[in-house]
């Protein structure tokens, strides 16, 4: 069992009737679910995974003190707390997880603040531009088994992805690296006689092309050690998991193979630019191609900030 089939295992088994038991007057204003850091809530846990900070348990959402105030936000912990200790062969841990609480009662402003920087889901576009991809899929990743009031699922999708503007200033500024990386620098680092140097090159777009590979598939990138088993199940260019890997790993002619790769990645992912109309420049020239994304945002306020505003 992953870890989010555990979580709503323990929550309909136990949570929620002492909700129903304990707590009837305060249902109508509770959400609960399982979403934030860990990859449990991306459904890419297993059995290494619960060397740490892996429990049965749930996220139990309250809203302001107006609604819910602290003395019933206080005895909903205590008794969040007095849950089983032990669930289907799981043991819930005494002390607190790796970088604290991030199971059991949680206010909805403070989580949403905490995650992306926001308490009720509005950001403003230097927000949009700036926030990691990783903190709003952590808003926005994982399962919401119920919400009564409706207020964080209204959240959620408000933070579901990038207004278009925003990922199309991300998509250029990380074309632009592509380019510089792949197809100027890595080659130049080799007839330098610098090898290490070439290999830098070489994963700094790896690094960029999983970004924009992820822009295209209009998908938050998760932490970058899932990067590739997210890629994997992406509806677009998930067949660019193997170059990709090849670029990283080498091969018995690792520059002219890396050569081969990064070729094949630019031609794959400027004919997803030009199938989205994004833009409909000739060839496979990343940095014309990164231009012409920047040239096509509507808000000119955003098109005229540096090209790398949101790298």
């Amino acid at each position: 069992m992953n870890g989010l089939a555990l979580s709503r295992a323990f929550f309909e088994e136990c949570g929620r009737p002492m909700l129903e038991q304990d707590f009837p007057q305060l249902l109508p204003y509770l959400a609960a679910g399982l979403f934030g850091s860990g990859s449990e809530c991306l459904g890419y846990d297993d059995d290494c995974s619960q060397d740490h900070d892996f429990e049965p348990g749930f996220c139990l959402f309250l809203p302001d003190e107006n609604t819910v105030d602290r003395r019933s936000a206080f005895l909903l912990e205590r008794a969040y707390a007095k849950l089983p200790r032990s669930f289907r062969g799981f043991t819930r841990p005494v002390m607190l997880p790796v970088g604290g609480a991030r199971r059991g009662v949680l206010r909805t402003a403070e989580f949403f603040l905490k995650t992306a920087g926001t308490e009720d889901g509005s950001l403003s576009t230097e927000q949009w531009l700036s926030l990691p991809e990783q903190a709003l899929l952590e808003a926005t990743d994982g399962e919401l088994f119920f919400d009564s009031l409706g207020e964080v699922s209204r959240i959620r999708q408000s933070l579901r992805y990038f207004p278009e503007d925003v990922r199309r200033k991300r998509l250029a500024g990380q074309l632009l690296l592509m380019a510089q990386a792949g197809q100027y620098n890595f080659d130049r680092c080799l007839r330098h006689g610098e090898p290490a140097a070439a290999q830098l090159a070489a994963n700094e777009f790896v690094n960029s092309a999983l970004a924009v590979i992820f822009l295209l598939n209009r998908r938050y990138r998760p932490y970058y050690k899932w990067s590739f088993r997210a890629l994997r199940a992406l509806p677009e260019l998930s067949e660019l998991s193997a170059p990709l890997e090849a670029i990283l790993c080498g091969g018995p002619s690792p520059a002219e193979e890396t050569k081969q790769g990064i070729g094949q990645v630019a031609a794959a992912v400027t004919a997803a630019l030009r199938a989205q109309d994004l833009t409909q420049v000739p060839g496979d020239d990343l940095e014309r191609h990164a231009y012409a994304v920047n040239d096509r945002i509507a808000d000119p306020a955003v098109r005229n900030m540096h090209i790398l505003a949101a790298v």
